[in-house]
């Protein structure tokens, strides 16, 4: 089992409060990301469920059970950090086994966890080389064992793919997924890519200065963003957001629409904006246009087909789906769909 509940949860450094009172449920089973920029609490977040700083008022419970005050050792959860943090003169072995050892749990008990843990991980023909001998993913995922032979309620993830490169972590992300599938276990994921977020979670939550903007499922957040926030920083590229009279016609303060919910076009023809190519980035499959002087936003981007012959300089249309338009009023809220115009 391994809920967990957070109730009015506070944090604060002497005069300065870092986290504002906070509720957060997270189901049994469920992967969930915390996401934000960076200083915006996540990660303090995370180390208050863990115990390793003291909340300053509310309580957290796991599993039914009130584990405010308890230390971290005894709250039945596993972290893994950006750090590996393995012991390079034992074998991979012995760093998987170090904790049980340190708990006291006898040989035979280790050598089975240990075994299956490997066995998950694909490191079972690693077990007796050391740290310096194996690759940055192959380190990750000892570190990714050690956790597992806790056999935790949760396991917390603090950045754990900072530290690899791009191809690396595409690779650890899509193996991090497939661990949770397997194990089953709740898992708390803390990140400032939204786009590891968007990938991997069940239920995101959104943070920033240490409040919770928004929690819902990645679609939930990239189709019905509740504030501008969101709608900001969960999709990538980025949603373009409009202000002035352009929003004013359609009854809000800011209107937003999707790169993707964009067409564009060459010449003359039909097209509510206009406007010149900037930069293109052409990515195979797709290109986004970087479009300028088009009197709405510094720069308006296009998701446009990857063959699109368009080029630097060129004049075009663009035609955004009126049906997917987002409507923000003065407060940065979403507006109600139903009072579109």
């Amino acid at each position: 089992m391994g809920r967990i509940t957070l109730e009015q949860v506070r944090k604060a450094f002497g005069p300065t409060e870092v986290i504002p009172p906070l509720d957060l449920e997270i189901d049994d089973g469920e992967f969930v990301v915390f996401v934000g920029p960076s200083g915006c609490g996540k990660s303090t977040l995370l180390r208050l469920i863990a115990g390793l700083e003291h909340i300053s008022s509310g309580q957290i419970q796991i599993d039914g059970k009130d584990t405010t005050r308890l230390p971290p050792a005894k709250r039945g959860l596993a972290m893994v950090f950006q750090s590996y943090a393995l012991y390079p003169h034992m074998s991979v072995r012995k760093n998987i086994a170090f904790p049980m050892r340190m708990a006291g749990i006898d040989a035979a008990e280790q050598t089975r966890r240990v075994e299956a843990a490997a066995k998950v991980l694909n490191l079972s023909d690693y077990l007796d080389r050391r740290p310096g001998q194996l690759s940055g993913g192959q380190r990750q995922r000892v570190a990714f064992g050690r956790a597992i032979v806790r056999e935790p309620a949760a396991f917390l993830f603090d950045e754990p793919l900072s530290n690899l490169d791009a191809a690396l972590r595409v690779g650890m992300r899509m193996e991090i997924s497939e661990l949770h599938k397997r194990l089953k276990t709740t898992m708390i994921y803390v990140t400032h890519d939204q786009v590891e977020a968007m990938t991997m979670a069940d239920k995101i939550v959104v943070l920033q200065a240490g409040r919770i903007e928004q929690v819902g499922s990645p679609l939930e957040l990239y189709n019905r963003p509740r504030n501008l926030f969101v709608a900001g920083f969960i999709g990538s590229p980025k949603m373009n957001l409009i202000a002035g009279a352009e929003a004013a016609k359609h009854g809000a303060a800011t209107i937003g629409i999707r790169p993707e919910h964009i067409a564009v076009g060459e010449g003359e023809g039909e097209g509510l904006w206009t406007g010149k190519v900037g930069v293109s980035e052409h990515l195979g499959s797709d290109t986004f246009l970087h479009i300028h002087e088009t009197g709405l936003a510094e720069t308006i981007t296009v998701r446009a087909s990857g063959e699109m012959a368009i080029h630097h300089g060129d004049t075009v249309r663009l035609a955004p789906d009126m049906a997917k338009l987002h409507r923000f009023d003065g407060q940065g809220l979403r507006m109600s769909e139903l009072q579109k115009h």
